[in-house]
């Protein structure tokens, strides 16, 4: 696939090669420099299958996304976009990055060349007058950058951004109506439009609202958009009726064609700022460019500034393709969370208060059943302020809520998933160093976010356990508690409030509770602590209806309990039994059973679902039963099987960059299988070399001496010259820096990382 798509970008290409050796200093982050890594990003990754990425343009953890939306409402559109079209009805500034519900879309541009109608109501893409169809022959993405031929009308849109700031430019054809259409009305999927303004405030800058509702309940965007041409026309439209002699109008779905001056060029520029507070924090977003349309200038900015954050790990390896996907993932790893506070630290609350960031930035888009498993230990690495303010984010919303959140999304907590994994984001960050959080009011907020009634904890604390016929997905429910009091428990540990510990530290062995010594699984129990749920299958899914697991089934979920591996062997008997049975997890045939089989069981080896994340953990469990040489091997299995470098190249959904966090670390031989333990556990790398850029001087090198596609094996290793027998390293071991260096080959050293 082409990256560049004329000589201008070309030009500016090789600028960009140049001025990355100088140091870019990411918001508070460490400097890198490097040699160019973004031309090995190709943004296409994920937008087929099941990954649901988008490929329009953000800059790092930006607040704006603008990116194409193809307009229909399914499951692989949630982020808009899928490969399999060549549709679009235009370029929306919010899009969520391969999450499994779909959301936002809000506020879109569409150039087009000719005057429409838009007083008819269309409730499909197929009714709607602006679409056009496009050819990925002819459509372009790197990180900050995308552009796209729309056929239909003979236009080159191109897109580009700043954290909070979206640009645009059109290229006409010679002579051709120049125009653009504002829609705020069609929604797509969850979404719909509540209510809609739009405001033409003179020649130049049109501004409005949009409020809808969906997964996120209370979303509103405010806008405001700067045209570098004048407005000599416009047609407003509230719902679907034209309103003439106004220059605002207020309904459900509002919508304008805005017509311009041809002038002496065949080129329109648009920026665009968004807010969740007001027009005016809208207009303060944009304020730092005033009447400065620097297209290009921006693009090199954003290339830049993703050139420093991807920077901070470099590998080598003759393989490019191996390169692709490697920097493809840490690019999706840092698009999300997202900045969600405005320039002056403003930000609306789901209860629609508006508050100020103090001293951090506010982030939503906490994705965080899927994110507390690799995303933020990486992030841990990468981008440690974030981190804080991440937590900071998360104690904003526990200040109304008394409770920590969910799954937030515009800060609405949509409570998607399972358990409470912002105790396991905050435990980890504590555990690990990160400062710039109150950690008595961090722990507070675990503490009582654990001791509250809701989502099943009020049978969690009376039974030990959640019962199956009291609460739907009682299994992944209690497992995923029983790790949450884990969390709890080690920061009460830290700070000395012993009774917490031990009180937390004996729920956190709650799975005790559902294994069932017969069958080898996690089970539904009764509330009387005696039966099972029957009849069992342990290939059987039921997708959230009258389920005992979470988008999974018996084989997937039995897993679950990151923080006690010793005490599950034993529960299975001894070692040998346990390593059986979890070889039979990758070994068993792939089929499911059930009439509501969750659509989330992709990515499958045997009954392994790499393609959601309750699995992701399971291949380093090898390790902890002295069988590391099965982890190397399972490993290097999923990381060969499961990435590619098409667009189809992610098993499953992305979410919000767990998928593409769990390659980055597994690549480099390590994972955090227990994030919040201080431990990585050791499997496969597949670099010759890795380094991960600490801070300032400080870097962290993985070398795998005669690693290959076959050579998989660790046969010896060594940790500063010092000879290193064991199948994990501590955060504290990486992040002093030096040498982890491995030598592998082709048959399994089952002598190596086993304990005597």
């Amino acid at each position: 696939m082409k990256i560049l798509h004329n000589i201008k970008l070309v030009v500016l290409a090789i600028l960009i090669t140049f001025s990355c050796k100088k140091e870019h200093d990411n918001e508070g982050g460490i400097k890198a420099e490097s040699s160019t890594v973004i031309e090995f990003v190709n943004p296409f990754i994920g937008t087929g299958g099941h990954g649901h990425t988008y490929p329009g343009a953000t800059v790092p953890f930006g607040m704006v996304q603008v990116s194409p939306d193809n307009g229909i409402s399914e499951w692989d559109w949630c982020s808009g976009y899928h490969y399999s079209d060549s549709l679009t009805i235009g370029f929306s500034h919010l899009h969520l990055s391969g999450t499994g519900i779909g959301d936002l879309n809000d506020i879109r541009l569409m150039p087009i060349n000719k005057e429409v109608d838009l007083s008819t109501s269309f409730s499909t893409r197929d009714e709607i007058p602006f679409k056009s169809k496009y050819s990925h022959d002819k459509e372009k993405a790197v990180p900050g950058y995308y552009s796209v031929f729309l056929e239909d009308f003979n236009i080159n849109a191109e897109l580009t951004s700043t954290v909070r700031t979206a640009f645009h430019r059109y290229e006409y054809k010679e002579g051709d109506t120049q125009s653009v259409v504002l829609d705020l009305g069609y929604a797509i999927n969850w979404d719909k439009t509540l209510e809609s303004q739009i405001h033409i405030e003179d020649k130049f800058t049109v501004s409005g609202y949009r409020n809808s509702t969906g997964w996120a309940k209370n979303q509103k965007v405010f806008f405001v958009m700067k045209f570098s041409k004048a407005i000599n026309n416009y047609d407003l439209y509230t719902d679907t009726k034209k309103t003439e002699n106004v220059n605002s109008i207020k309904g459900v779905k509002s919508s304008a064609q805005l017509f311009f001056n041809e002038g002496n060029k065949n080129q329109l520029q648009v920026k665009v700022g968004v807010s969740s507070v007001s027009v005016e924090n809208a207009k303060n977003n944009i304020s730092e460019y005033k009447n400065k349309f620097e297209f290009d200038k921006t693009v090199e900015k954003a290339n830049a500034s993703w050139q420093n954050v991807l920077s901070k790990i470099e590998v080598d390896t003759k393989n490019d393709s191996l390169k692709t996907i490697f920097y493809t993932a840490l690019y999706h790893a840092q698009v999300a969370p997202v900045t969600y506070s405005d320039k002056d630290g403003a930000f609306r609350k789901e209860n629609d208060s508006i508050v100020f960031a103090k001293n951090y930035t506010a982030y939503s888009t906490l994705s965080l059943w899927d994110t507390f498993r690799a995303e933020h230990p990486l992030l841990i690495f990468l981008e440690p302020n974030k981190v804080s303010d991440i937590v900071n984010s998360m104690l904003a919303y526990y200040e109304n809520n008394k409770t920590l959140p969910v799954w937030t999304l515009y800060a609405n907590e949509t409570n998607t998933m399972t358990g409470y994994h912002s105790v396991s984001v905050i435990a980890e960050a504590y555990l690990k160093g990160i400062k710039g959080f109150d950690i008595e009011k961090a722990y507070e907020a675990m503490k009582t976010t654990m001791m509250q009634d809701e989502r099943g904890l009020e049978y969690y604390k009376k039974h030990g356990y959640i019962p199956y016929n009291l609460l739907d997905e009682s299994v992944t429910i209690t497992l995923e508690y029983a790790y949450n009091d884990w969390c709890v428990a080690q920061v009460a540990k830290t700070l000395g409030k012993e009774e917490d510990y031990e009180y937390f530290l004996k729920r956190s062995k709650a799975f005790v509770h559902l294994f069932d010594a017969k069958t080898g699984f996690m089970r539904g129990k009764f509330e009387d602590g005696k039966k099972w749920h029957e009849p069992f299958d342990p290939k059987f899914s039921a997708h959230r209806v009258h389920a005992d697991y979470t988008e999974g089934n018996a084989w997937q979920h039995s897993w679950f309990v990151p923080h006690d591996v010793e005490r599950l062997i034993q529960l299975f008997g001894d070692q040998t039994t346990f390593v059986a049975k979890l070889e039979q997890l990758f070994t068993e045939d792939s089929e499911i059973t059930g009439d509501n089989i969750s659509a989330d069981i992709t990515g499958l080896i045997g009954q392994y679902a790499h393609g959601n994340e309750p699995s992701h953990h399971i291949a380093y469990m090898f390790n902890k039963a002295n069988a590391p040489w099965k982890t190397q091997y399972w490993v290097s299995q999923i990381l060969k099987t499961q990435y590619n470098t098409t667009p189809n190249g992610l098993s499953g959904n992305e979410d919000c960059g767990q998928m593409s966090a769990w390659y980055v670390f597994s690549s480099l031989g390590i994972y955090p299988m227990n994030p919040a333990s201080g431990e990585y556990q050791i499997g496969s790398p597949i670099f010759e070399k890795a380094t991960l850029k600490l801070s300032g001087d400080l870097s962290f090198n993985i070398e795998a001496k005669n690693v290959s596609d076959k050579n998989i094996y660790i046969q010896s290793a060594t940790l500063n010259g010092k000879e290193f027998n064991r199948s994990y390293i501590t955060h504290q071991e990486i992040i002093e820096g030096g040498t982890l260096h491995f030598v592998m080959g082709a048959s399994p050293n089952k002598n190596w990382g086993v304990q005597k």
